[in-house]
């Protein structure tokens, strides 16, 4: 028998004439390249003499260690190549052949010089140049040559082991030194190339002084930990020590992250990843041209060199797992007692321990370059998505919503980093079965070829599972964008929404949506369950079809060819397994980048539509030329045509006109927002731009008026005085470091207006544009603001500003009247006074409006006096109200202050039980769960049978007699087998239920507390947060973190399987599991403090990048006309490589804490070994020994599988942990009462009675209402004035119970309005907003989103707000689309609609918060009339700007700083010339008749 094995011929795969000849090919292709490099170099390149020495730092270290390891090798070479010539000659090449002889010194004699020709390039040519970095195809060789070294031993060891060939001492010597130097010689590659990286340019150049020497300092001081580490701190992992020890002493915050390697930034990322991309397009744009796969082009570009060496490690991976599947035979043939082996069983545990290490040293690498890669994917698309959002066209803007901006950055840019992990599967599935076969062939001929057809098979019937869950998930994606579009509108207007009580309505809204949505993801789960089934049965039914396949074939199952073959198929599972996950993956990046893709091919706001020159290159500073502009390129008449003026450097220039004339489109056109149809546009010096809908950043409010610019103390206070804005610094508990809450929602409309107005101030531009900012402050501010800013701060600059305050037009010096989208009129005030219509319908409005002032004595003498004596007096006595009221602040500041924003709310220390157990018991009280883990148990027992049935029913040899037939030894097997798959189907279905179940409930639960959640909440949380909890965290729940909480304890399961099958052969492998088991949980537990605040971290730090994304689109025409753009993207860039941090060495730290525990379980398995083959022979069963071996193969994955699947699931339990905070959050009061009933017509009269109310917006924060005590009449008028900021807005929210009083009390016909439900109460009453809201549908469903009225009903509702002829107009008619935020209807529009709104309401009390800030004065007089017909009998409570607003209210409440400083009819108070709203109305009808 011993003789016949040895006569077998050695596969073609082991013969030495392969490996020797694949050698010495490789070399000596090295020596022919090299050779004709220094052959090149000494022909064509002269030393020229340098001026100044080299730069050489850390890099260089590792090109002296390439150097001298080179020479050592090459040395080694040349002595074996000539040692091994010699013996060959002596003794005729014994024992292996001559062509194999030749192969093996033509290999020799190629390696020795191929060696020392690299040694001399190295240190002539190389080194001479300073280089840094190495060239790619010499570390593409260095690859290749450590890979050689590998497959050399490879091939020696099962020679020696399998077929008892001996291989030479000296071959062992040499696989030996060239595996070591080939490890070192690509580390040295790599990391010099690291160094070349963080350091830049700065090594190429020579000194310059020491500058450049300094700068390389810098950057390696700022570098990474990983970028200095040593090799074997990288090997190990070690460099994340420090960090770990920080952890473990401390909760970890950001600062204490280390920095990120310099191409792991934005700023190392962007550069190259557009370039490819560009390179790519063809046309130097990333526009119309991207593609999904020019995409996946750049971006594999872009990180290639972290896909080349991952891939070797891959490689070596799948080499290293079946080295013990292969040579298990053996091992159970030396247990037997098989002398042929007697001499072999140490050399096979040494070979079984070396593949495990380097199995565990290739994968913990592999998934650490592959991770990396993919959060460089992350931030470089995050990066050009960012660019492409801000230079969007306004057609664009309407094509893409933010809600699906915000789904490509947190979901589909997301998803492509992930895909990281499957991107070297493609060819990795492939080669494994390939190996797979290979071994199975070797042990059971013909029949593996039934297992390719079956494997085959199997892949091929994914196809259907697979194309069904593409279709599934582009429609879940599809869904989801809906929905965050409708949730990110939602969460902008909360506040209307919470003042109409509609929050109900639009709750239902998003819930139907959801249910659309799971429709698709109850499909998706379900196909996913069919693909796990098939997947998880496939490795058995191969089994099953093998092994059949050798019943029919008459091939011998003797154990050890079976074992072998049973450990193939379970290696084989990785591949199967990982099948669908990578076709599933495949799919879901597939349709990711096809978004990002479609984003990228948006339309841009053309660079040419404004011909920008330089200042002082013209004597104009505007000029459009035959203009004609619309912002639907598809329409017939475009919205502005024939524009024709010019504004000179200087000027003055007011725009006027009725509400949709084209005003702000015209300001539109200058800016180049708006797409030009034909015409020129020119301007000249830099531009700044003031919205007239506010545009605030969250953050301070310092840091919203320097804008980016740097701080001028003297510039900045004259600012602020010129903005009025000083005093309301004085009154924020902060000053200007006081936090803007998000859409500045902690300010009043007039305070954002100011500071907008402060922020084009201080960029000193040489051309303003305003688009009507004085509609939103009182008229003193208004006045102050227009003399301070407009004819003080800049009177020398170019200033363009729309108004409807006829009185602010005499001051200009070109006025356009704008009409239907044309210059109906241009020239000065009074040249085109009586040249036309247009302007005199406008000042007739105004002079109508100012008949009501004849009650007081407007001469010139009159106004003279005020305006000495009386705005002394006024001065003086809002200064007195406002230091009582900042002394009051001062005073409450020191009980408590604080930041109406706070940081994001973080969990600190371990996830806590009752977050799993919630999660757990959430989908029918945890009913599902026994069952999943029973059918998991049930699968263990019935795998591990079948497995113990077949190593014990076959013979150990041909020669034994088997204990049962064939048949039955294959009958029983496929009952067992197909048994474990049944299992598996039911735990499946009942996981996926159980997923589903919990994910629906989980969204419902947040989402209702959200909808519930008092106004508050909304005012110090960024709507990012929110967005994320509903997005990224939604998604984590909907697909993932149930299959991470099956996988905790379906790999518990496994691994007690598995030391229940070793122990019963050596159950002294207890006294190193038990230890080995402790000190794993204790690296888990060590590990885990750091992991979890990283995690943590990487929540934390998402929601900044999508709040300032969403921010940055909706202010993207104020940051493009500031020209900040390049700021903004900064600003992105350092959210991007924050988020980036944790997140990376979050990944690192799971590979640190792998690599330890692979190296216990390497112990483990090592002492199994050691165990079985010290013990006499025949004392155990041979077959199940290998049994226990085979099992044994996999205990290093399954070991750290628990703790990887623990550590990941406490990472991904955080998703649950943050959707319950918000399940959690505080509710509103009830929405309706279930006690007494409201009579059906409460309110009747309309009485409202203030006693004592103090209003403040947190506990932290100041008074805003202090001690107020007023009666409003029943079906009276009552305005409110007041300077902004004095807390009108607050009062009206009080009203509401938007806040409800801290102390004092509100009574509505004697009903205390805090004992009744919200909606009892905001259904009774009206407001017209101070901010105008439409939301995304038609013009039906924004007037009457309940759906309550008719269309007769909402049309005459049309005709008195003034919009009946607009809306006739469009073709739809009540269908007509409103999109996003109603931009295309103007802002005047937007507030008639809102009128429209109280007018089909009809309630008695109605509010009327500053609602006619939007519209011309000619507007506002047919307003006010339409209010007294349809309110007559009503109470109106109005708050206004423009006094002729109040000045036919029964009543004048005038507040300043949260105080009633007077409280009378208007007459009585116009009379005492002394009342400060005397004053007021003297100011605005000076401003009105002399500005």
């Amino acid at each position: 028998m011993a003789a016949v094995l040895e006569q077998q011929p050695l596969p073609l795969l082991l013969r030495p004439v392969l490996l020797h000849g694949a050698g010495a090919a490789a070399h000596l292709l090295l020596a022919l390249a090299i050779a004709g490099r220094l052959v090149f170099a000494a022909g064509s390149h002269r030393r020229k003499e340098r001026a100044a020495a080299v730069v050489r730092d850390a890099g260089f270290q590792w090109c002296r260690l390439a150097v001298r390891t080179t020479w050592a090798l090459a040395a080694f070479d040349v002595f074996l190549a000539a040692y091994s010539l010699v013996s060959w000659y002596l003794d005729g090449g014994a024992r292996w052949g001559a062509s194999d002889a030749v192969a093996g010194q033509a290999d020799a004699v190629s390696r020795a010089v191929a060696w020392l020709l690299l040694a001399t390039y190295l240190q002539l040519d190389y080194r001479s140049r300073g280089e840094q970095r190495f060239p790619a195809p010499l570390r593409l060789w260095l690859a290749l040559f450590l890979l050689l070294s590998v497959l050399a031993v490879a091939v020696h060891a099962a020679a020696g082991i399998q077929y008892k060939i001996p291989v030479p001492a000296l071959s062992w010597a040499r696989d030996a030194v060239s595996v070591l130097a080939g490890a070192v010689l690509l580390v040295a590659g790599f990391s010099s190339e690291r160094r070349c990286a963080a350091g830049g340019s700065a090594s190429e150049e020579p000194l310059l002084n020491g500058a450049s020497e300094t700068a390389a300092e810098n950057d390696i001081v700022d570098s990474s930990t990983l970028t200095g580490a040593g090799f074997l701190s990288v090997l190990t992992f070690s460099w994340l020590d420090a960090l770990f020890a920080v952890g473990h002493r401390k909760t970890l915050d950001l600062d204490d992250v280390p920095d990120l390697d310099h191409g792991d930034s934005v700023a190392g990322l962007l550069p190259p990843f557009k370039a490819n991309l560009e390179a790519l397009t063809g046309d130097g744009s990333c526009g119309q041209k991207v593609t999904a796969f020019k995409l996946t082009r750049a971006l594999v570009r872009t990180v290639w060199w972290e896909i080349a060496v991952t891939a070797l490690c891959v490689l070596i991976y799948s080499l290293a797992i079946y080295v013990g599947p292969y040579l298990i035979v053996s091992l159970v043939q030396y247990l037997n007692g098989d002398e042929r082996y007697a001499s072999k069983g140490k050399l096979l545990v040494i070979t079984f321990i070396a593949a495990k290490v380097f199995e565990c040293l290739s994968q913990r690498h592999w998934f650490f370059g592959i991770q990396r890669a993919g959060i460089r994917m992350r931030s470089a698309l995050v990066s050009v998505v960012y660019l492409k959002g801000i230079s969007l066209s306004s057609t664009s803007r309407q094509s893409c919503s933010s809600g699906e901006m915000i789904n490509i950055i947190s979901v589909d840019a997301d998803r492509v980093g992930l895909f990281s992990w499957y991107m070297h599967e493609c060819w990795l599935v492939p080669l494994q079965v390939s190996i797979a076969l290979f071994v199975l062939y070797s042990t059971l001929g013909m029949a593996s070829l039934a297992a390719l057809a079956v494997t085959v098979l199997v892949m091929l019937a994914t196809v259907l599972p697979m194309q069904m869950q593409e279709k599934f998930q582009g429609k879940l994606m599809d869904c989801k964008d809906v929905r965050m579009k409708a949730t990110s509108e939602i969460l902008r207007n909360m506040r209307i929404l919470k003042l109409q009580g509609w929050e109900m309505k639009f709750l239902s809204k998003i819930i139907h949506l959801r249910k659309t949505e799971e429709s698709w993801l109850k499909k998706y789960l379900y196909t996913s369950t069919l693909a796990t089934f098939v997947f998880w049965g496939a490795p058995n039914f191969v089994a099953v079809v093998t092994f059949g396949a050798c019943m029919l074939l008459g091939i011998p199952l003797e154990s050890g060819k079976v074992l072998s073959a049973l450990a193939t198929f379970r290696v084989l599972q990785e591949p199967i397994y990982t099948l669908p996950d990578m076709i599933s993956m495949f799919i879901q990046t597939k349709v990711s980048l096809d978004r990002i893709a479609s984003f990228l091919c948006l339309e841009e706001l053309p660079m040419d539509a404004v011909q920008r020159l330089p200042s002082g290159n013209s004597d104009v500073a505007i000029e459009v030329s035959n203009g004609c502009f619309s912002w639907n390129m598809s329409a017939e008449v475009p919205t502005l045509k024939d524009l024709n003026f010019q504004a000179r450097q200087g000027m003055r220039v007011a725009v006027c006109g009725t509400v949709g004339s084209g005003k702000s489109s015209l300001l539109s056109s200058i800016l180049g927002e708006m797409p030009k149809l034909s015409g020129e546009v020119k301007t000249c010096g830099t531009m700044a731009y003031v919205s007239q809908s506010a545009w605030i950043q969250s953050g301070k409010i310092k840091d919203n008026i320097l804008f980016g610019k740097e701080m001028d103390g003297e510039k900045y206070d004259r600012v602020l005085e010129s903005c009025s804005l000083k005093k309301d610094l004085e009154i924020l508990p902060f000053g200007d470091e006081t936090v803007i809450g998000e859409r500045g929602i902690n300010l009043s409309g007039g305070q954002k207006q100011r500071i907008q107005i402060a922020r084009a101030l201080y960029q000193d531009a040489d051309i303003y544009l305003f688009d009507d900012p004085f509609s939103a402050v009182d008229a003193h501010t208004g006045t102050h603001l227009f003399k301070e800013c407009l004819l003080g701060a800049l009177g020398s600059k170019t200033v363009v500003y729309v108004t409807h305050q006829i009185e602010f037009l005499p001051a200009a010096d070109l006025i356009l009247v704008m009409k239907g989208g044309r210059i109906a009129q241009a020239g000065k005030y009074n040249e085109i006074l009586g040249s036309g219509e247009e302007l005199m319908e406008l000042v007739g409005a105004h002079q109508d409006a100012l008949t009501a002032l004849d009650v007081i004595d407007v001469a010139n003498g009159g106004s003279e006096a005020f305006s000495s004596s009386g705005a002394s007096s006024l001065s003086r006595s809002l200064s007195s109200a406002e230091e009582k009221g900042k002394q009051n602040g001062k005073d409450l500041g020191k009980v408590q202050s604080g930041q109406l924003v706070q940081e994001e709310e973080r969990e600190k220390g371990r996830v806590g039980f009752w977050v799993y157990w919630k999660y757990l018991t959430l989908a029918y009280v945890g009913a599902l769960v026994p069952f999943v883990l029973i059918a998991q148990i049930l699968f263990q027992v019935l795998q591990i049978a079948s497995n113990y049935w077949m190593a014990w029913a076959s013979p150990v040899s041909k020669d034994a007699e088997p204990p049962v037939s064939m048949s039955r030894l294959i009958y029983v097997f496929v009952a067992l087998a197909g048994a474990s798959s049944l299992c598996i189907l039911v735990r499946a279905l009942f996981l996926v239920t159980a997923a589903y179940k919990t994910a629906t409930l989980l969204f419902d639960k947040m989402h209702m507390s959200i909808f519930r959640a008092p106004m508050s909440f909304f005012d110090s949380t960024p709507s990012g947060r929110i967005l994320n909890r509903a997005s990224a965290d939604q998604s984590e729940v909907d697909t993932s973190i149930a299959q991470q909480m099956g996988s905790v304890a379906f790999s518990i399961i496994q691994l007690v399987g598995i030391i229940a099958v070793m122990s019963q052969v050596a159950w002294q492998v207890f006294v190193v599991f038990v230890p080995l088991t402790m000190a794993c949980f204790w690296y888990q537990r060590y590990y885990i403090d750091t992991a979890r605040e990283l995690q943590r971290l990487v929540g934390v730090c998402k929601a900044p990048i999508i709040q300032h994304f969403a921010e940055s689109i909706t202010g993207s025409a104020t940051i493009r006309s500031f020209g900040k753009e390049n700021e903004f993207v900064s600003t992105n860039s350092h959210l991007l490589d924050n988020f980036s941090r944790p997140k990376l060495y979050n990944a690192a730290a799971r590979e640190w804490l792998c690599f330890r525990l692979d190296m216990l379980s390497c112990l483990t398995f090592a002492f199994s070994l050691i165990f079985l083959i010290s013990l006499p022979t025949g004392l155990i069963d041979a077959a199940i020994a290998g049994l226990a071996v085979t099992y044994g193969l996999n205990l290093n994955t399954l070991q750290t599988s628990v703790v990887w699947y623990m550590c990941n699931l406490e990472n991904k339990i955080i998703s649950v942990e943050r959707i319950l905070q918000y399940i959690n959050i505080p509710d509103e009061p009830p929405l309706s009462m279930s006690g007494d009933k409201l009579p059906y017509n409460w309110p009747s009269e309309g009485e409202i009675q203030l006693h004592n109310l103090h209003v403040r917006y947190a506990p932290q924060l100041p008074f805003v209402l202090k001690g107020l005590t007023v009666t409003f009449p029943g079906a009276m008028k009552t305005g409110i004035v007041g300077r902004t900021g004095s807390g009108k807005s607050t009062l009206i929210q009080a009203l509401f119970r938007i806040v409800d009083p801290t102390i004092g009390r509100i009574l509505i016909d004697g009903v205390n309005i805090c004992t009744i439900g919200l909606h009892d109460l905001r259904c009774r009453l009206s407001i017209i907003p101070q901010d105008p809201t439409m939301f995304e549908g038609t013009i039906r469903s924004n007037l009457d989103p309940l759906g309550e009225y008719n269309d007769n009903q909402i049309w005459e509702a049309l005709g008195n707000c003034q919009l009946g002829d607009e809306v006739r107009r469009k073709e739809l008619k009540l269908d007509s689309p409103v999109i996003e935020n109603g931009e295309n209807w103007s802002v005047g529009q937007r507030q008639l609609v809102c009128l429209g709104r109280v007018i089909l309401k009809r309630t008695k009390i109605l509010v009327l918060d500053e609602a006619t800030a939007s519209v011309d004065t000619a507007t506002d007089n047919l307003i006010q009339k339409t209010l007294r017909e349809n309110f007559s009998e009503a109470t109106v409570i109005t708050i206004a700007h423009r006094i002729t607003s109040v000045l036919d209210s029964d009543m004048v409440l005038l507040l300043d700083n949260g105080v009633a400083v007077e409280r009378e009819t208007p007459a009585k108070l116009l009379e005492d010339k002394s009342s400060m709203f005397s004053k007021l109305v003297a100011e605005y009808t000076m401003r009105a008749t002399h500005t």
